[in-house]
Protein backbone atom coordinates (compact mmCIF):
# COMPACT_ATOMS: atom_id res chain seq x y z
CA UNK A 1 0.00 0.00 0.00
CA UNK A 2 3.29 2.42 0.88
CA UNK A 3 4.34 1.84 -3.01
CA UNK A 4 0.64 2.73 -4.23
CA UNK A 5 0.35 5.82 -2.24
CA UNK A 6 3.98 7.05 -2.65
CA UNK A 7 3.44 6.73 -6.12
CA UNK A 8 0.17 8.58 -6.79
CA UNK A 9 1.69 11.20 -4.99
CA UNK A 10 4.56 11.45 -7.23
CA UNK A 11 2.15 12.07 -9.88
CA UNK A 12 0.32 14.55 -8.12
CA UNK A 13 3.64 16.38 -7.70
CA UNK A 14 4.27 15.89 -11.00
CA UNK A 15 1.11 17.55 -12.20
CA UNK A 16 1.53 20.44 -9.98
CA UNK A 17 5.16 21.32 -10.54
CA UNK A 18 4.59 24.12 -12.75
CA UNK A 19 1.37 25.39 -10.67
CA UNK A 20 -1.08 24.44 -12.71
CA UNK A 21 -2.10 20.73 -13.29
CA UNK A 22 -3.84 22.00 -16.44
CA UNK A 23 -1.03 23.36 -18.29
CA UNK A 24 -0.03 20.79 -20.22
CA UNK A 25 -2.72 19.25 -22.70
CA UNK A 26 -2.37 15.32 -21.33
CA UNK A 27 -2.45 16.53 -18.06
CA UNK A 28 -6.09 17.31 -17.57
CA UNK A 29 -7.04 13.72 -17.79
CA UNK A 30 -4.02 12.60 -16.19
CA UNK A 31 -5.14 14.73 -12.86
CA UNK A 32 -8.80 13.80 -12.98
CA UNK A 33 -7.39 10.08 -13.48
CA UNK A 34 -5.99 9.79 -9.91
CA UNK A 35 -7.73 9.08 -7.42
CA UNK A 36 -8.60 11.67 -4.25
CA UNK A 37 -10.26 11.92 -1.35
CA UNK A 38 -12.94 14.77 -0.61
CA UNK A 39 -14.17 15.56 2.75
CA UNK A 40 -17.73 17.37 2.43
CA UNK A 41 -20.34 18.50 5.03
CA UNK A 42 -22.13 21.13 6.19
CA UNK A 43 -21.16 24.16 8.06
CA UNK A 44 -19.30 22.86 11.56
CA UNK A 45 -20.54 18.84 11.07
CA UNK A 46 -16.78 18.54 12.05
CA UNK A 47 -14.81 17.84 8.89
CA UNK A 48 -11.78 19.41 9.64
CA UNK A 49 -11.90 17.48 12.96
CA UNK A 50 -12.54 13.84 10.43
CA UNK A 51 -9.66 15.06 8.41
CA UNK A 52 -6.92 16.11 10.96
CA UNK A 53 -8.05 12.52 12.77
CA UNK A 54 -7.38 10.70 9.52
CA UNK A 55 -3.92 12.43 9.16
CA UNK A 56 -2.94 12.03 12.89
CA UNK A 57 -2.02 15.82 12.51
CA UNK A 58 -3.33 18.91 14.05
CA UNK A 59 -3.04 21.51 11.13
CA UNK A 60 -6.42 23.11 10.03
CA UNK A 61 -7.08 26.51 11.14
CA UNK A 62 -10.34 26.86 13.89
CA UNK A 63 -12.76 29.59 14.55
CA UNK A 64 -16.88 30.58 14.46
CA UNK A 65 -18.54 30.84 10.98
CA UNK A 66 -16.92 29.14 8.02
CA UNK A 67 -13.38 28.68 8.39
CA UNK A 68 -12.06 27.04 5.62
CA UNK A 69 -12.80 29.23 2.86
CA UNK A 70 -10.67 27.51 0.33
CA UNK A 71 -10.15 23.71 -1.11
CA UNK A 72 -6.97 22.01 0.53
CA UNK A 73 -5.29 19.03 -1.63
CA UNK A 74 -3.59 17.25 0.89
CA UNK A 75 -1.08 14.98 0.25
CA UNK A 76 0.97 12.58 2.56
CA UNK A 77 4.14 11.21 2.29
CA UNK A 78 6.15 8.53 4.27
CA UNK A 79 9.51 8.73 5.01
CA UNK A 80 11.77 6.70 6.33
CA UNK A 81 13.22 8.84 9.21
CA UNK A 82 13.74 12.25 10.61
CA UNK A 83 11.31 14.82 12.14
CA UNK A 84 7.82 15.20 10.25
CA UNK A 85 7.61 17.97 8.21
CA UNK A 86 4.84 20.10 5.91
CA UNK A 87 5.29 22.06 2.60
CA UNK A 88 3.19 24.43 0.24
CA UNK A 89 3.36 23.62 -2.65
CA UNK A 90 3.10 27.74 -3.07
CA UNK A 91 6.08 27.97 -0.91
CA UNK A 92 8.71 25.90 -2.29
CA UNK A 93 11.64 24.93 -0.26
CA UNK A 94 10.24 26.73 2.91
CA UNK A 95 9.74 23.74 5.66
CA UNK A 96 6.82 23.77 8.39
CA UNK A 97 8.01 21.72 11.79
CA UNK A 98 5.61 23.18 14.15
CA UNK A 99 1.92 22.79 12.58
CA UNK A 100 0.20 25.50 14.70
CA UNK A 101 2.45 27.57 11.78
CA UNK A 102 1.15 25.26 9.18
CA UNK A 103 -2.38 26.25 10.48
CA UNK A 104 -1.42 30.41 10.87
CA UNK A 105 0.17 29.93 7.03
CA UNK A 106 -3.51 28.11 5.25
CA UNK A 107 -5.04 31.13 7.12
CA UNK A 108 -3.14 33.79 5.66
CA UNK A 109 -2.96 32.31 2.08
CA UNK A 110 -7.08 31.82 2.14
CA UNK A 111 -6.99 35.50 3.33
CA UNK A 112 -4.16 36.59 0.71
CA UNK A 113 -6.69 34.93 -2.33
CA UNK A 114 -9.86 35.98 -0.71
CA UNK A 115 -9.33 38.86 1.10
CA UNK A 116 -10.77 39.17 4.99
CA UNK A 117 -14.34 39.23 3.74
CA UNK A 118 -15.25 35.77 4.36
CA UNK A 119 -15.83 35.40 0.85
CA UNK A 120 -14.09 31.57 -0.93
CA UNK A 121 -12.18 30.34 -3.79
CA UNK A 122 -12.02 27.01 -5.56
CA UNK A 123 -8.24 28.12 -6.09
CA UNK A 124 -6.97 24.80 -4.03
CA UNK A 125 -4.04 25.50 -1.12
CA UNK A 126 -1.78 22.24 -1.83
CA UNK A 127 -0.46 20.54 1.08
CA UNK A 128 2.22 17.94 1.47
CA UNK A 129 2.79 16.74 5.29
CA UNK A 130 5.87 13.80 5.14
CA UNK A 131 6.03 11.87 8.43
CA UNK A 132 7.91 8.77 9.74
CA UNK A 133 4.39 7.77 10.64
CA UNK A 134 1.54 6.38 8.69
CA UNK A 135 -18.40 38.46 6.15
CA UNK A 136 -19.71 36.52 3.32
CA UNK A 137 -21.31 37.08 0.16
CA UNK A 138 -24.93 36.35 0.10
CA UNK A 139 -24.12 33.70 -3.06
CA UNK A 140 -22.20 31.93 -0.20
CA UNK A 141 -24.11 28.82 -0.07
CA UNK A 142 -24.26 28.62 -3.67
CA UNK A 143 -20.68 29.11 -4.64
CA UNK A 144 -19.98 26.30 -1.68
CA UNK A 145 -22.00 23.97 -3.54
CA UNK A 146 -20.47 24.46 -7.00
CA UNK A 147 -16.78 24.47 -5.25
CA UNK A 148 -17.70 20.86 -3.70
CA UNK A 149 -19.51 19.54 -6.60
CA UNK A 150 -16.65 20.58 -9.20
CA UNK A 151 -14.56 18.18 -6.76
CA UNK A 152 -16.77 15.46 -5.93
CA UNK A 153 -18.50 14.58 -9.47
CA UNK A 154 -15.01 13.54 -10.65
CA UNK A 155 -15.24 9.36 -10.96
CA UNK A 156 -11.93 8.88 -9.03
CA UNK A 157 -12.53 10.98 -5.93
CA UNK A 158 -13.98 9.20 -2.81
CA UNK A 159 -16.32 10.90 -1.12
CA UNK A 160 -16.48 11.29 2.54
CA UNK A 161 -19.57 12.60 3.60
CA UNK A 162 -19.35 13.87 7.22
CA UNK A 163 -22.86 14.21 8.80
CA UNK A 164 -23.48 15.02 12.82
CA UNK A 165 -25.37 12.44 14.46
CA UNK A 166 -27.09 15.47 16.45
CA UNK A 167 -28.96 16.66 13.47
CA UNK A 168 -31.65 14.79 11.12
CA UNK A 169 -29.40 12.84 8.05
CA UNK A 170 -32.80 13.59 6.10
CA UNK A 171 -31.48 17.24 5.75
CA UNK A 172 -27.73 16.43 5.75
CA UNK A 173 -25.96 18.14 2.86
CA UNK A 174 -23.09 15.93 2.55
CA UNK A 175 -25.36 12.69 1.71
CA UNK A 176 -27.99 15.26 -0.33
CA UNK A 177 -25.01 15.95 -2.94
CA UNK A 178 -23.02 12.85 -2.31
CA UNK A 179 -26.35 11.17 -3.93
CA UNK A 180 -26.41 13.76 -6.99
CA UNK A 181 -23.26 12.55 -7.97
CA UNK A 182 -22.94 9.14 -6.65
CA UNK A 183 -26.12 8.05 -7.11
CA UNK A 184 -25.41 4.01 -6.69
CA UNK A 185 -22.59 4.73 -3.80
CA UNK A 186 -19.71 3.39 -5.30
CA UNK A 187 -17.55 5.83 -4.23
CA UNK A 188 -19.63 7.58 -0.76
CA UNK A 189 -17.93 6.68 2.65
CA UNK A 190 -20.78 8.03 5.60
CA UNK A 191 -18.96 9.38 8.76
CA UNK A 192 -20.90 10.03 11.43
CA UNK A 193 -19.64 12.80 13.77
CA UNK A 194 -20.61 14.37 17.29
CA UNK A 195 -22.31 10.93 18.30
CA UNK A 196 -20.66 11.68 22.50
CA UNK A 197 -22.88 14.82 21.74
CA UNK A 198 -26.38 13.31 21.10
CA UNK A 199 -29.40 14.20 23.69
CA UNK A 200 -29.87 11.85 26.36
CA UNK A 201 -31.89 8.56 25.70
CA UNK A 202 -31.28 9.12 21.42
CA UNK A 203 -28.46 7.14 19.50
CA UNK A 204 -26.94 6.42 16.44
CA UNK A 205 -27.08 2.65 16.50
CA UNK A 206 -30.14 2.05 13.63
CA UNK A 207 -27.35 4.15 11.46
CA UNK A 208 -24.97 2.10 12.41
CA UNK A 209 -25.58 -0.78 11.78
CA UNK A 210 -27.31 -0.16 8.56
CA UNK A 211 -30.78 -0.21 9.63
CA UNK A 212 -31.49 2.96 8.63
CA UNK A 213 -30.18 5.70 6.51
CA UNK A 214 -28.13 2.56 4.53
CA UNK A 215 -25.56 3.17 2.25
CA UNK A 216 -23.53 0.54 0.26
CA UNK A 217 -20.34 0.81 2.50
CA UNK A 218 -21.75 0.99 6.40
CA UNK A 219 -21.47 4.13 8.43
CA UNK A 220 -17.94 4.91 10.44
CA UNK A 221 -18.59 7.11 13.67
CA UNK A 222 -15.77 9.12 15.18
CA UNK A 223 -15.86 11.05 18.43
CA UNK A 224 -14.06 14.22 17.40
CA UNK A 225 -12.02 16.11 20.09
CA UNK A 226 -13.88 19.16 21.70
CA UNK A 227 -12.71 22.55 21.64
CA UNK A 228 -11.40 22.56 25.29
CA UNK A 229 -9.41 19.28 24.13
CA UNK A 230 -8.02 21.37 21.10
CA UNK A 231 -7.37 24.70 23.57
CA UNK A 232 -5.80 22.26 25.67
CA UNK A 233 -3.45 20.97 22.86
CA UNK A 234 -4.60 17.30 23.49
CA UNK A 235 -2.91 15.41 20.87
CA UNK A 236 -3.99 13.03 18.66
CA UNK A 237 -2.68 9.61 19.69
CA UNK A 238 -4.38 10.70 23.33
CA UNK A 239 -7.39 11.81 21.07
CA UNK A 240 -7.61 8.63 19.17
CA UNK A 241 -7.09 6.33 22.92
CA UNK A 242 -9.72 8.43 24.54
CA UNK A 243 -12.22 7.63 21.43
CA UNK A 244 -11.31 4.06 21.45
CA UNK A 245 -12.22 3.99 25.36
CA UNK A 246 -15.86 5.80 24.40
CA UNK A 247 -16.62 3.22 21.99
CA UNK A 248 -15.80 0.50 23.84
CA UNK A 249 -17.31 1.22 26.85
CA UNK A 250 -21.04 2.90 25.67
CA UNK A 251 -23.57 0.14 26.39
CA UNK A 252 -24.75 1.12 22.99
CA UNK A 253 -21.76 0.73 20.86
CA UNK A 254 -19.66 -1.54 22.00
CA UNK A 255 -20.05 -4.20 20.12
CA UNK A 256 -19.20 -1.81 16.90
CA UNK A 257 -15.94 -0.92 18.56
CA UNK A 258 -14.20 -2.97 16.02
CA UNK A 259 -15.22 -1.04 13.15
CA UNK A 260 -15.80 2.87 15.10
CA UNK A 261 -13.18 5.54 15.63
CA UNK A 262 -10.78 7.56 13.12
CA UNK A 263 -8.22 4.79 13.16
CA UNK A 264 -10.56 2.39 11.31
CA UNK A 265 -11.93 4.99 9.09
CA UNK A 266 -8.55 5.63 8.25
CA UNK A 267 -7.60 2.00 7.52
CA UNK A 268 -11.34 1.41 5.43
CA UNK A 269 -9.98 4.39 3.13
CA UNK A 270 -6.70 3.24 2.79
CA UNK A 271 -7.57 -0.23 2.03
CA UNK A 272 -10.52 1.33 -0.60
CA UNK A 273 -8.02 3.74 -2.21
CA UNK A 274 -5.75 0.58 -2.99
CA UNK A 275 -8.33 -1.42 -4.88
CA UNK A 276 -9.01 2.37 -6.76
CA UNK A 277 -5.18 2.65 -7.86
CA UNK A 278 -4.80 -1.00 -8.76
CA UNK A 279 -7.76 -0.87 -11.11
CA UNK A 280 -6.04 2.59 -12.76
CA UNK A 281 -2.57 1.39 -13.46
CA UNK A 282 -3.55 -0.07 -17.07
CA UNK A 283 -4.54 4.04 -17.86
CA UNK A 284 -2.39 5.57 -15.60
CA UNK A 285 0.66 3.84 -17.19
CA UNK A 286 -0.66 4.99 -20.75
CA UNK A 287 -1.04 8.10 -19.69
CA UNK A 288 2.10 8.55 -18.06
CA UNK A 289 3.91 7.26 -20.80
CA UNK A 290 2.67 10.24 -23.04
CA UNK A 291 3.06 12.64 -20.56
CA UNK A 292 6.66 11.70 -20.50
CA UNK A 293 6.98 12.08 -24.20
CA UNK A 294 5.22 15.68 -24.19
CA UNK A 295 7.63 16.58 -21.61
CA UNK A 296 10.87 15.68 -23.05
CA UNK A 297 9.63 16.78 -26.44
CA UNK A 298 9.14 20.09 -24.72
CA UNK A 299 12.54 20.18 -22.92
CA UNK A 300 14.19 19.67 -26.60
CA UNK A 301 12.81 22.07 -27.92
CA UNK A 302 13.76 24.89 -25.12
CA UNK A 303 17.22 23.28 -25.54
CA UNK A 304 19.79 22.67 -22.72
CA UNK A 305 20.93 24.86 -19.69
CA UNK A 306 23.26 27.23 -20.43
CA UNK A 307 27.26 26.92 -19.03
CA UNK A 308 28.33 29.28 -16.72
CA UNK A 309 31.99 28.89 -17.46
CA UNK A 310 33.67 30.65 -20.54
CA UNK A 311 34.84 27.58 -21.80
CA UNK A 312 31.41 25.97 -21.82
CA UNK A 313 29.75 29.23 -23.18
CA UNK A 314 32.02 28.76 -25.96
CA UNK A 315 30.96 25.24 -26.80
CA UNK A 316 27.44 26.19 -26.16
CA UNK A 317 27.47 28.93 -28.56
CA UNK A 318 29.20 26.83 -31.67
CA UNK A 319 26.65 23.50 -30.38
CA UNK A 320 23.96 26.33 -31.19
CA UNK A 321 25.79 27.90 -34.52
CA UNK A 322 26.03 24.06 -35.75
CA UNK A 323 22.29 23.53 -35.10
CA UNK A 324 21.58 26.53 -36.34
CA UNK A 325 23.52 25.57 -39.71
CA UNK A 326 21.98 22.62 -40.01
CA UNK A 327 18.50 23.84 -39.60
CA UNK A 328 19.05 26.35 -42.08
CA UNK A 329 19.90 24.08 -44.88
CA UNK A 330 17.05 21.62 -44.10
CA UNK A 331 15.17 24.71 -44.91
CA UNK A 332 16.94 25.15 -48.33
CA UNK A 333 17.00 21.65 -49.11
CA UNK A 334 13.02 21.11 -48.56
CA UNK A 335 13.87 18.87 -45.48
CA UNK A 336 11.59 21.98 -43.89
CA UNK A 337 9.62 24.51 -45.37
CA UNK A 338 11.02 27.72 -47.08
CA UNK A 339 13.37 26.73 -49.52
CA UNK A 340 10.21 26.37 -52.03
CA UNK A 341 10.07 30.27 -51.89
CA UNK A 342 13.31 30.58 -53.39
CA UNK A 343 11.88 28.73 -56.48
CA UNK A 344 8.85 30.52 -56.46
CA UNK A 345 10.93 33.56 -57.35
CA UNK A 346 12.86 31.92 -60.08
CA UNK A 347 9.19 29.98 -61.93
CA UNK A 348 6.70 33.09 -61.33
CA UNK A 349 8.00 36.69 -60.06
CA UNK A 350 11.33 36.43 -62.54
CA UNK A 351 9.03 35.37 -65.80
CA UNK A 352 6.38 37.64 -64.86
CA UNK A 353 8.73 40.70 -63.95
CA UNK A 354 10.03 40.05 -67.90
CA UNK A 355 6.87 39.60 -69.48
CA UNK A 356 5.77 42.60 -68.24
CA UNK A 357 9.05 44.41 -69.77
CA UNK A 358 7.16 44.60 -73.03
CA UNK A 359 9.59 45.01 -75.66
CA UNK A 360 7.25 44.96 -78.23
CA UNK A 361 6.21 48.46 -77.23
CA UNK A 362 9.37 49.40 -76.54
CA UNK A 363 9.82 48.37 -80.11
CA UNK A 364 7.22 50.73 -81.47
CA UNK A 365 7.83 52.48 -84.99
CA UNK A 366 8.88 55.86 -84.01
CA UNK A 367 11.11 54.68 -81.41
CA UNK A 368 12.91 52.36 -84.04
CA UNK A 369 13.14 55.23 -86.41
CA UNK A 370 14.43 57.30 -83.79
CA UNK A 371 17.47 54.80 -82.70
CA UNK A 372 17.88 54.02 -86.23
CA UNK A 373 18.18 57.62 -87.52
CA UNK A 374 20.58 58.28 -84.39
CA UNK A 375 22.57 56.15 -84.83
CA UNK A 376 23.47 56.64 -88.63
CA UNK A 377 24.44 59.93 -87.68
CA UNK A 378 25.32 62.14 -90.79
CA UNK A 379 27.05 58.86 -92.46
CA UNK A 380 23.56 56.79 -93.57
CA UNK A 381 24.23 53.01 -92.96
CA UNK A 382 25.35 51.18 -96.44
CA UNK A 383 23.64 47.76 -95.79
CA UNK A 384 22.20 46.76 -92.46
CA UNK A 385 21.96 49.53 -89.75
CA UNK A 386 24.56 47.41 -87.43
CA UNK A 387 24.92 50.51 -84.60
CA UNK A 388 21.06 51.35 -84.81
CA UNK A 389 20.46 47.14 -84.00
CA UNK A 390 23.09 47.55 -81.22
CA UNK A 391 21.61 50.53 -79.78
CA UNK A 392 18.28 49.43 -79.88
CA UNK A 393 19.16 45.61 -78.33
CA UNK A 394 20.92 47.55 -75.89
CA UNK A 395 17.99 49.61 -74.91
CA UNK A 396 15.97 46.62 -74.36
CA UNK A 397 18.17 44.36 -72.86
CA UNK A 398 18.87 46.90 -70.07
CA UNK A 399 15.42 46.93 -68.57
CA UNK A 400 16.21 43.32 -67.88
CA UNK A 401 18.36 44.84 -64.66
CA UNK A 402 15.37 45.52 -63.28
CA UNK A 403 13.70 42.01 -62.71
CA UNK A 404 17.07 40.57 -62.30
CA UNK A 405 17.98 43.16 -59.09
CA UNK A 406 14.48 42.04 -57.65
CA UNK A 407 15.12 38.55 -57.74
CA UNK A 408 18.06 39.07 -56.11
CA UNK A 409 16.72 40.85 -53.53
CA UNK A 410 13.73 38.63 -53.56
CA UNK A 411 16.23 35.80 -52.67
CA UNK A 412 18.04 37.89 -50.32
CA UNK A 413 14.70 37.93 -47.89
CA UNK A 414 13.89 34.70 -48.01
CA UNK A 415 17.18 33.78 -46.90
CA UNK A 416 16.90 36.72 -44.24
CA UNK A 417 13.69 35.41 -43.11
CA UNK A 418 15.33 31.74 -42.67
CA UNK A 419 17.47 32.78 -39.86
CA UNK A 420 15.33 35.98 -38.78
CA UNK A 421 17.49 37.92 -36.34
CA UNK A 422 21.13 36.81 -35.94
CA UNK A 423 25.01 37.53 -36.79
CA UNK A 424 24.55 36.56 -40.09
CA UNK A 425 22.36 39.07 -41.54
CA UNK A 426 25.63 40.83 -42.35
CA UNK A 427 27.40 37.58 -43.96
CA UNK A 428 24.04 37.49 -46.21
CA UNK A 429 24.11 41.09 -47.24
CA UNK A 430 27.72 40.79 -48.58
CA UNK A 431 26.30 37.64 -50.11
CA UNK A 432 23.69 39.50 -51.63
CA UNK A 433 25.92 42.37 -52.99
CA UNK A 434 28.04 39.63 -54.86
CA UNK A 435 24.95 38.18 -56.48
CA UNK A 436 23.39 41.34 -57.90
CA UNK A 437 26.89 42.03 -59.44
CA UNK A 438 27.11 38.63 -61.05
CA UNK A 439 23.57 38.60 -62.11
CA UNK A 440 23.93 42.34 -63.63
CA UNK A 441 27.16 41.27 -64.92
CA UNK A 442 25.02 38.38 -67.03
CA UNK A 443 23.10 41.02 -68.66
CA UNK A 444 25.88 43.58 -69.22
CA UNK A 445 27.57 40.84 -71.10
CA UNK A 446 24.57 40.66 -73.46
CA UNK A 447 24.50 44.22 -74.19
CA UNK A 448 28.04 44.48 -75.10
CA UNK A 449 28.71 41.47 -77.36
CA UNK A 450 25.65 40.00 -79.46
CA UNK A 451 24.95 37.36 -80.94
CA UNK A 452 27.11 36.81 -84.24
CA UNK A 453 25.47 33.83 -85.56
CA UNK A 454 21.72 35.56 -85.21
CA UNK A 455 22.14 38.36 -87.48
CA UNK A 456 24.33 36.41 -89.80
CA UNK A 457 21.56 35.28 -91.38
CA UNK A 458 19.90 39.01 -91.83
CA UNK A 459 21.71 39.41 -95.51
CA UNK A 460 20.94 36.18 -96.60
CA UNK A 461 16.75 36.85 -95.68
CA UNK A 462 17.52 39.75 -97.19
CA UNK A 463 18.42 38.18 -100.36
CA UNK A 464 15.23 35.93 -100.38
CA UNK A 465 12.79 38.76 -99.46
CA UNK A 466 14.41 41.08 -101.81
CA UNK A 467 17.32 43.84 -103.08
CA UNK A 468 18.72 44.89 -99.81
CA UNK A 469 20.63 47.72 -101.90
CA UNK A 470 17.38 50.06 -101.38
CA UNK A 471 17.70 54.15 -101.30
CA UNK A 472 18.41 56.25 -98.74
CA UNK A 473 14.57 56.84 -98.54
CA UNK A 474 13.23 53.26 -98.50
CA UNK A 475 15.84 52.59 -96.16
CA UNK A 476 13.79 54.39 -93.46
CA UNK A 477 10.13 53.37 -94.81
CA UNK A 478 7.63 51.83 -92.09
CA UNK A 479 7.99 48.43 -93.77
CA UNK A 480 11.49 48.18 -93.55
CA UNK A 481 11.33 49.87 -90.24
CA UNK A 482 9.18 47.35 -88.70
CA UNK A 483 11.19 44.79 -90.08
CA UNK A 484 14.21 45.75 -87.91
CA UNK A 485 11.87 46.08 -85.29
CA UNK A 486 10.63 42.60 -85.22
CA UNK A 487 14.20 41.04 -85.87
CA UNK A 488 15.50 43.14 -82.87
CA UNK A 489 12.52 41.86 -80.81
CA UNK A 490 13.23 38.24 -82.03
CA UNK A 491 16.68 38.65 -81.06
CA UNK A 492 15.66 40.12 -77.61
CA UNK A 493 13.09 37.53 -77.03
CA UNK A 494 16.42 35.13 -77.41
CA UNK A 495 18.15 36.77 -75.00
CA UNK A 496 15.41 36.93 -72.13
CA UNK A 497 15.35 33.12 -72.78
CA UNK A 498 18.42 32.67 -71.73
CA UNK A 499 18.85 35.11 -68.80
CA UNK A 500 15.58 33.40 -67.77
CA UNK A 501 17.86 30.07 -66.66
CA UNK A 502 21.29 31.86 -66.32
CA UNK A 503 19.67 34.47 -63.38
CA UNK A 504 18.41 31.82 -61.13
CA UNK A 505 21.87 30.16 -61.73
CA UNK A 506 23.90 33.34 -60.66
CA UNK A 507 21.20 33.87 -57.54
CA UNK A 508 21.74 30.17 -56.41
CA UNK A 509 25.72 30.32 -56.74
CA UNK A 510 26.12 33.48 -55.08
CA UNK A 511 23.51 33.36 -52.42
CA UNK A 512 21.63 30.32 -51.51
CA UNK A 513 25.08 27.68 -52.12
CA UNK A 514 27.53 30.20 -50.75
CA UNK A 515 25.35 31.13 -47.66
CA UNK A 516 25.03 26.86 -47.37
CA UNK A 517 28.63 26.57 -47.76
CA UNK A 518 30.25 29.63 -46.06
CA UNK A 519 27.48 30.74 -43.43
CA UNK A 520 28.62 28.67 -40.48
CA UNK A 521 32.57 29.39 -41.10
CA UNK A 522 31.26 33.37 -40.61
CA UNK A 523 29.43 32.26 -37.18
CA UNK A 524 32.44 31.08 -36.38
CA UNK A 525 34.56 34.27 -37.09
CA UNK A 526 32.33 36.49 -35.98
CA UNK A 527 32.54 34.43 -32.43
CA UNK A 528 36.49 34.70 -32.62
CA UNK A 529 36.29 38.51 -32.71
CA UNK A 530 34.18 38.57 -29.49
CA UNK A 531 35.11 39.17 -26.14
CA UNK A 532 33.76 37.07 -23.19
CA UNK A 533 30.97 39.44 -22.00
CA UNK A 534 29.96 39.66 -25.40
CA UNK A 535 29.79 36.06 -25.84
CA UNK A 536 27.61 35.62 -22.62
CA UNK A 537 25.29 38.68 -23.86
CA UNK A 538 24.68 35.90 -27.09
CA UNK A 539 23.93 33.21 -24.86
CA UNK A 540 21.22 35.69 -22.26
CA UNK A 541 17.78 33.54 -21.52
CA UNK A 542 14.85 34.76 -20.74
CA UNK A 543 14.36 33.88 -17.14
CA UNK A 544 10.81 32.81 -17.46
CA UNK A 545 12.38 30.16 -19.80
CA UNK A 546 14.86 29.16 -17.55
CA UNK A 547 12.56 28.38 -14.73
CA UNK A 548 10.39 26.24 -17.37
CA UNK A 549 12.94 24.16 -18.02
CA UNK A 550 13.88 23.84 -14.52
CA UNK A 551 9.99 22.94 -13.52
CA UNK A 552 9.91 20.82 -16.58
CA UNK A 553 12.87 18.72 -15.61
CA UNK A 554 11.36 18.15 -11.93
CA UNK A 555 8.26 17.25 -13.23
CA UNK A 556 9.86 14.68 -15.85
CA UNK A 557 11.93 13.28 -13.32
CA UNK A 558 8.79 12.84 -10.91
CA UNK A 559 7.03 11.13 -14.16
CA UNK A 560 10.39 8.90 -14.89
CA UNK A 561 10.06 7.69 -10.74
CA UNK A 562 6.13 7.01 -10.79
CA UNK A 563 6.80 5.28 -14.27
CA UNK A 564 9.31 3.07 -12.51
CA UNK A 565 7.22 2.59 -9.80
CA UNK A 566 4.02 1.73 -11.16
CA UNK A 567 5.44 -0.23 -13.14
CA UNK A 568 6.62 -2.70 -10.28
CA UNK A 569 3.75 -2.20 -8.65
CA UNK A 570 2.06 -3.80 -11.74
CA UNK A 571 4.29 -6.79 -11.68
CA UNK A 572 3.16 -7.01 -7.67
CA UNK A 573 -0.80 -7.49 -8.50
Amino acid sequence: MDNLITLVNKIQRACTALGDHGEESALPTLWDSLPSIAVVGGQSSGKSSVLESVVGKDFLPRGSGIVTRRPLVLQLHKIQEGKEYAEFMHLPRKRFNDFAAVRKEISDETDRETGRSKAISTVPIHLSIFSPNDGQPESIVQDIENMVRSYIEKPNCIILAISPANQDLATSDAIKISREVDPRGDRTFGVLTKIDLMDKGTDAVDILEGKSYKLRYPWIGVVNRSQADINKSVDMIAARRREHEYFKNSPEYGHLTDRMGSEYLGKVLSKHLETVIKSRIPGLQSLISKTISELEAELTRLGKPIANDAGGKLYTTMEISRAFDQIFKEHLDGVRPGGDKIYGVFDNQLPAGLKRLQFDKHLSMDNVRKLITEADGYQPHLIAPEQGYRRLIESCLVTIRGPAEAAVDAIHGILKELVQKSITIQSLERMRDESRRATLQLVDMECCYLTVEFFRKLPQDAEKGGNPTHSIFDRYSDTYLRRIGSTVLSYVNMVCASLRHSIPKSVVYCQVREAKRSLLDYFFAELGKKEIKQLSSLLDEDPAVMQRRTNLAKRLELYRSAQSEIEMVAWDK
